[in-house]
C-alpha cells in the first residue's frame, strides 16, 4: 500500500513557476515508477511526466517537454514536479500517482495502482 500526498500548487502569472511535490508512504516506494497527470476545467484528465523507480527514465508530454522536469528522491520518499515557463493552459488539478509499471505504458492513467487527493494550479494571463 502506498499513500500520496501532494503539496506545493498555489495561483502563479504566466510565465513563473511552482515546484510540485509529492511525498509517499510505505517501504516499497523505491519499487514504484510515478507519474504526475493534470485535469483542467473540463477536460479529461491527462497525462504530464513520468519517472522510472531508479530515476533513470522519465517521460514528458509533448504539451510541457522542456518547460517541466520530473525528479525522484527514494532516500526521502520524494516525487517532484519542476515546472516553468507556466502558461494559462497549465491551470489544473494535478495528480501524483504510482505504477507498478514501467516505460510509455506510463503514460496511461489506467496503469495506475495508487493516486494522491490531488493540487491545484493556477495560471494567470
Amino acid at each position: 500500500q502506498v499513500q500520496l500526498v501532494e503539496s506545493g500548487g498555489g495561483l502563479v502569472q504566466a510565465g513563473g513557476s511552482l515546484r510540485l511535490s509529492c511525498a509517499a508512504s510505505g517501504r516499497t516506494f523505491s519499487s514504484y515508477s510515478m507519474g504526475w497527470f493534470r485535469q483542467g476545467p473540463g477536460k479529461d484528465r491527462e497525462f504530464v511526466a513520468a519517472i522510472s523507480w531508479s530515476g533513470g527514465s522519465t517521460y514528458y508530454a509533448d504539451s510541457v517537454k522542456g518547460r517541466f522536469t520530473i525528479s525522484r528522491d527514494n532516500a526521502k520518499n520524494m516525487v517532484y514536479l519542476q515546472m516553468n515557463s507556466l502558461e494559462p493552459d497549465d491551470t489544473a488539478v494535478y495528480y501524483c500517482a504510482a505504477s507498478r509499471f514501467w516505460g510509455g505504458v506510463l503514460r496511461m492513467s489506467g496503469n495506475y495502482d495508487y493516486w494522491g487527493q490531488g493540487t491545484q494550479v493556477t495560471v494567470s494571463s
